[in-house]
């Protein structure tokens, strides 16, 4: 017996609404990107003309950036800062976020209180006294200072939302461990940090694009173009008298990369990791 096929089902007005409009929002955002590669290839004697398109693309900026500026060294130094300050963050909000998570000490309420209140201080109203204190230590103009004073302004989020996730987690299965004959040290180790991974990368990519993105610090407390960071290289381009445009896209390019890539691997822990504490 011939049976006629099953016609597929039409799609329904507001799934075609939505489609329609997350594909424009995402053109949106990605128009400036556009730009900048257009701008970035455009050759220099066409900066100032009206046309969105030129008429050769000339990407000789990408390989001028290289050879003409410091732009390798303070690639390297924002590496150095990013992956230095996000190690150090870890150091010391893992065993920070798991005793506020774990242990109800008297004032506990208080300390995470207090956490939430450094994040409000913003880099720029702190600058003077951190100008004078790295002074007076020896550590201006170093990668080190860099290093420290990002560590330092993004240790709070990240022993909030790890402490969030650790506390989502059961401690039962950490007792059940220890009767199994594992210590403390070991359950957190073989248990709880494992299941507190989403949690970890969150705070991890955070920090990482915080130090990556930041500039005030970098222009404040460091004065050699080779122990500047990227964001700061890119600003020095920008001369006095002329611009060329399409080296400052073109540097903007190189310092997006690595950032997408780091998203791009370890993007699906952090939505469950910026829920974490929601639901129990």
């Amino acid at each position: 017996m011939n049976t006629a096929p099953t016609a597929r089902p039409r799609p329904r007005t507001t799934t075609v609404l939505l489609t329609v409009t997350a594909w424009g929002l995402a053109a949106l955002f990605l128009l400036p990107y556009a730009e900048m590669i257009v701008t970035a290839g455009r050759p220099a004697g066409e900066l100032r003309d009206n046309g969105y398109l030129p008429s050769r693309f000339d990407w000789s900026a990408f390989t001028r950036v290289w050879t003409d500026t410091t732009l390798g060294q303070n690639l390297a130094n924002t590496l150095l800062v990013a992956g230095g300050s996000t190690l150090l963050v870890l150091l010391v909000a893992l065993p920070a976020a798991y005793y506020t998570a774990r242990v109800r000490f008297r004032g506990r309420r208080a300390f995470l209180l207090l956490v939430l209140v450094t994040q409000m201080f913003q880099p720029t109203a702190l600058q003077v006294g951190l100008y004078r204190e790295f002074h007076a230590l020896g550590l201006l103009d170093t990668v080190t200072v860099l290093m420290v004073a990002n560590a330092a302004f993004n240790l709070a989020f990240a022993v909030w939302i790890i402490s969030a996730y650790i506390g989502s987690i059961p401690v039962e299965l950490e007792e059940a461990a220890m009767v199994d004959g594992c210590g403390r040290a070991r359950a957190l180790f073989r248990v709880t940090l494992p299941l507190a991974v989403p949690g970890i990368v969150t705070a991890v990519i955070f920090t990482f694009i915080a130090a990556w993105n930041e500039f005030v610090m970098g222009l404040t407390l460091t004065t050699s173009p080779e122990r500047q960071p990227l964001t700061v290289g890119i600003n020095n381009m920008i001369g006095a008298y002329s611009v060329q445009w399409n080296q400052v896209f073109a540097a903007s390019l190189v310092a997006i990369v690595p950032v997408v890539i780091l998203f791009a691997v370890i993007e699906r822990h952090v939505v469950s990791g910026l829920t974490a504490g929601s639901v129990k």
